[in-house]
Order: structure tokens, then sequence, then C-alpha cells
């Protein structure tokens, strides 16, 4: 005798309610399309119309995936889900732009022990409101049931992005030059990056908990962790369009150097001044409280640079400019000069 939909349910996979957590979802979703979106939520695949690529020269299409790691547990533990997709499409909007290329649609994905309409909601809220932020729609997705491999309340979640630059404004190390100059935009806090040594420094280490209020921070420990990650497409894409950039670095897990490195050319070198900014305090508990010292720090967290680029001595004002009147704190962080390829980090933090 065949299964019914009971039987399902009875196996853990509650089909009503992923069909409400849609209908929850769809509102904010709308929010977050563009024009060249058709169709609605619901269908089997998110669709948009590719002649918006006939305004480029040379369409090139940019992708880019990602998660948002162990942060998820800081979510799940607070209860509070509608900012992890701000990290979401923060990991994979930004990695987009540091080519130049303006992201026009993402997907996301969402795999739960037990499907809660309203956390599953909450979660596609802030994917959708992010999305909107950083001017793309949110075509689609995936929400999966997992009884038995995630407990009920455990989920994880992850998204594709894709873009488009025009080949002659591509952005890479091939267009660095020496006297470049490094301009560091601030970041918003961990942003989604090193949080498997920020759990094992906070809850293993030190046995604090979430609720804990640390005065150095200003609040508890879970609501700074719970920051969301500083989403900086338009600003960047308006940095591209104001001024003669040559490369941007995101900087996600790994840290400032590592990931600057990665667009430098191999006969080029960065030097940083550390002298030139003050992390966020949630580094300098991180150091001293968990006794991380500053090379194992530097190389797993961002340290308050979320983003950088490499821009020519004379569009340095301009650069600045631009991205404050789009909301991003930047300064002048260091300077492109000959050398190997590697990134050099110099002096300290005042304070530190």
């Amino acid at each position: 005798m065949p299964e019914t939909p009971n039987a399902y349910a009875e196996a853990g996979v509650d089909i009503v309610a992923a069909d409400l957590a849609v209908e929850l979802m769809k509102e904010s979703v709308a929010k977050s399309r563009r024009p060249e979106v058709l169709g609605g939520l619901g269908g089997f695949a998110g669709l948009f119309d590719a002649s918006a690529l006939k305004k480029y020269e040379r369409p090139l299409l940019a992708t880019s995936t990602d998660g948002v790691g162990t942060k998820v547990d800081i979510a799940r533990k607070m209860d509070k889900h509608d900012t992890i997709g701000f990290d979401l499409v923060g990991m994979v909007v930004d990695d987009l732009v540091v080519c130049g290329a303006e992201p026009l649609f993402m997907t996301d994905y969402i795999a739960t022990g037990k499907v809660v309409p309203e956390r599953i909601a909450a979660i596609v809220k802030g994917i959708a409101e992010a999305c909107t932020e950083a001017g793309c729609a949110l075509v689609g997705g995936e929400t999966a049931e997992h009884p038995g491999l995630l407990a009920p309340d455990e989920y994880d979640v992850a998204g594709a992005t894709t873009g488009v630059v025009d080949a002659h404004r591509l952005l890479g190390a091939d267009k660095v030059e020496a006297g470049d100059i490094v301009i560091a935009m601030k970041a918003s806090g961990l942003h989604s990056n090193g949080y498997s040594l920020a759990r094992h420094v906070f809850f293993t280490k030190l046995g604090w908990e979430l609720d804990r209020q640390v005065d150095e921070l200003g609040s508890t420990l879970g609501e700074e962790l719970l920051i969301p990650t500083k989403i900086y497409a338009k600003a960047c894409l308006a940095l591209a369009d104001a001024t003669g950039t040559h490369a941007m670095a995101h900087i996600t897990g790994g840290g400032l150097a590592n990931n600057l490195a990665r667009v430098m050319p191999a006969h080029l070198s960065a030097t940083l001044d550390r002298g030139s900014w003050t992390p966020q305090p949630i580094f300098d508990v991180v150091r001293t409280a968990g006794g991380v010292d500053q090379a194992s720090l530097e190389a797993t967290l961002n340290c308050g640079v979320g983003m950088v680029s490499l821009t020519p001595a004379g569009d340095v004002d301009t650069a600045i400019a631009t991205l404050a009147e789009h909301g991003v704190e930047a300064w002048v962080a260091g300077e492109v000069v000959a050398g190997d390829g590697s990134v050099t980090l110099t002096g300290q933090h005042p304070g530190w």
C-alpha cells in the first residue's frame, strides 16, 4: 500500500510547515526583486532576463558561493535568526565586487532538522533585506528538512550569487602598480569568519555565556558576536566608477595580509601600518582575555578591516569621499611597492 503524506510526517518531514514557511517569506523576497526577474517564488528555477547584459560590450559573468560557518551556532543559541542572512549575502556578494562585478541575483539553501516556519521566514527575511542592500535579487532557494541528521533547532545556510562585469572594467592583480595606495574599509565586527576561534576562546577557554555583559564591548557577548557582516557591494561599485581603482580584496577567512596577497602581483608588495587604525574592542578581547598572540589573530580574523582597495594615489581623496557617501568609513592604510608578492603589517594599533 503506498505511503500517504502522513507517513512522511511520521518520518520527521513536515511538508505543511515547509509550505507555510514559503508563504511567510514571500513578502520579504519580493522586496529584493529587480526588474529583470521573471516569475515569482515557488517555481523550480529562478528566472533572470539576460537581455540586460546587452548593454555590456563584453560581459563577463562572475559567480561566488559560501556559507556563514559556525556563526549560525550563535544565532541558534540567541534564538535570533533575522540577521544571519546579512552574513550570508556579505560573504558571497562582496567576493564578486572585488573584481568589479555587479551582483545580479542570488539563491539560498537552508538545511534544518525541523522546519519551523517562523524561523525559516526570519532567516530568509535577513537574506532578502541584505540582497536589497547589495542591489541583487533573491530569485529562489531551497529549504531542506533533515530529521535525524540535524537536531530540530539546528540549521545551516549557504548561498550562491551571479554578477557581471564588462571585460575592460575587470579589476585584479594584473592592474596593480607600484605607488598604489591601500585604502582600508572598516568592518562592522568579526563579520562571519574566525568563529571557531572565537567560540573556542569564549566558551571553551573562558567559560563565558552569551548573556555575559562585557564592559569592553558595551554589550553582551552574544549581541557582539551576532553583529551582521557589513555589505560593501554598492559602495565598492561606486568606488570603481569614481576612481581608477586597480584591485580590491575582501577580508574574510585568513585575515588581512593573506587576502590582500591574493591580488598582489609577484613583483610587488604591500606594506600596511597598523598605527592607521584601532580594531574594534572585540578583537582586543579575543587577544587579551583569550591569550591569542597577534600573529594568530591576524591570520584568522579581519582585525577591523572588511575590505581594501588598491587605488592610484591621485584618486585617494575621491575614493574615501565616495565610500563615505555610501556609509563606509575608510582610511589610508599602506602603499604598494616593489617586492615579491608579500603583504607586511608594521607598527602597532593605537592602544594595543
